[in-house]
C-alpha cells in the first residue's frame, strides 16, 4: 500500500462519519472516499422542463478530486496495469486466538488486537517465504539490454492500512519478523494513535515490504486488494464470523475470518503463494505459536 494521506474526507450523505474501525485500527479507507472539497451541480437549482413539459432529471453531483487523490489513483492504476496479479483466497479457524486474545492482553500489559496477531503471522510467514517480500526490477545493464531481477527484501516491513481524520494513511511496522507479538501490539497502538492524531512522521510510513488490509471492523466478509506500487504481496482480512463447520461428523460454531492474498506473479509462482498462505493460516490457527 502506497503510504501517502488522504485530505479531510467529505461524507455527501450524512453529518456523521462511518463508525470508525474497532479492530486495531486497520481498515482500507472507508473514511477517505471523498476529499473535503465543494460539491458542484451543474446548471441552475430550478428544474428545467423539456420541450413536452416534463420535469427533465437533475444535473449530476460533481465532487471535484483533491491533488492526492489524484495521486493515489494514478498509483493504483499503474500498479494494476503494470502487475499481473492472481488472488488466492482461504478461510482460518481463529477460535483459539480470539478466546486467548482478553486474557493475554491482560498478560503482555499491552491491548493485544486481532490485527496485531495478523501482524505477527504474516511476518513469520513472509520470513519462511522470503520471494512475498521480493519486487520485480528491471536493471540497466551497460550494453543497455534490460535485465529483470527479483529483489528480495532484507527485512519483513508490514504496512497496515489505517484510517486517521485525513484519510487513509499506511503506517509501517519495521522488522515485524523480529519483534514479539507484544512489541508488535505495542508498536501498533503507537503508531495508530499518532495516525489517529495526525502525527506521523515520514520515517513511519517509509520502508514497507508487504502490505495488510483488514475490513472486518466494517463488518466485511472478504474483499480482494490491489497490491501496492512498492510490494508484491497484500494480506486482506474480513470480519471473524461465527460458523458453522463440519467436524467428525457433526456440525460445530467455530470462529472464521476469510483471508486473501493478491501477489506479482512476476515475482511469486501461484503454488509459492498457496504455500505460504497455507503457512500464515496454520500460524493463525496455532496461536500460542505467535505468542
Amino acid at each position: 500500500m502506497q503510504a501517502v494521506v488522504r485530505e479531510a474526507p467529505l461524507d455527501i450523505t450524512s453529518k456523521t462519519s462511518p463508525r470508525p474501525a474497532d479492530s486495531g485500527g486497520a481498515g482500507g479507507g472507508a473514511d477517505s472516499i471523498a476529499a473535503a472539497a465543494p460539491i458542484r451541480r451543474s446548471g441552475g437549482s430550478s428544474p428545467q422542463r423539456s420541450a413536452a413539459g416534463q420535469p427533465e432529471a437533475p444535473a449530476a453531483t460533481r465532487v471535484p478530486l483533491s491533488r492526492i487523490q489524484r495521486l493515489i489513483g494514478t498509483r493504483m492504476l499503474a500498479s494494476k496495469h503494470g502487475k499481473p496479479c492472481f488472488y488466492l483466497a482461504t478461510r482460518a479457524d481463529v477460535t483459539e486466538l480470539m478466546n486467548m486474545r482478553h486474557g493475554l492482553s491482560k498478560t503482555l500489559g499491552v491491548k493485544v488486537t486481532s490485527n496485531a496477531f495478523f501482524v505477527r503471522a504474516l511476518a513469520l510467514a513472509a520470513a519462511r517465504y522470503p520471494l512475498t517480500v521480493g519486487r520485480f526490477v528491471e536493471l540497466e545493464p551497460p550494453d543497455s539490454q534490460p535485465t529483470a531481477v527479483i529483489q528480495i527484501a532484507d527485512h519483513v516491513n508490514v504496512g497496515f492500512a489505517v484510517n486517521s481524520p485525513q484519510g487513509l494513511v499506511v503506517p509501517v511496522i519495521p522488522q515485524a519478523e523480529t519483534r514479539t507479538l507484544a512489541e508488535i501490539a505495542a508498536q501498533e497502538k503507537v503508531l495508530t494513535n499518532k495516525a489517529r492524531s495526525n502525527q506521523l512522521t515520514l520515517a513511519d510510513l517509509e520502508g514497507e515490504t508487504i502490505a495488510l488490509s483488514n475490513l472486518g471492523a466494517y463488518d466485511i466478509d472478504s474483499f480482494l486488494g490491489i497490491v501496492p506500487p512498492p510490494v508484491s504481496t497484500i494480506l486482506t482480512a474480513g470480519k471473524v464470523a461465527a460458523t458453522a463447520v463440519p467436524w467428525n461428523g457433526h456440525v460445530i460454531v467455530r470462529k472464521m475470518v476469510s483471508l486473501s492474498l493478491a501477489v506479482d506473479q512476476r515475482v511469486i509462482p501461484p503454488e509459492y503463494a498457496a504455500r505460504f498462505l497455507q503457512c500464515l493460516t496454520e500460524e493463525l490457527e496455532d496461536p500460542e505459536r505467535l505468542v
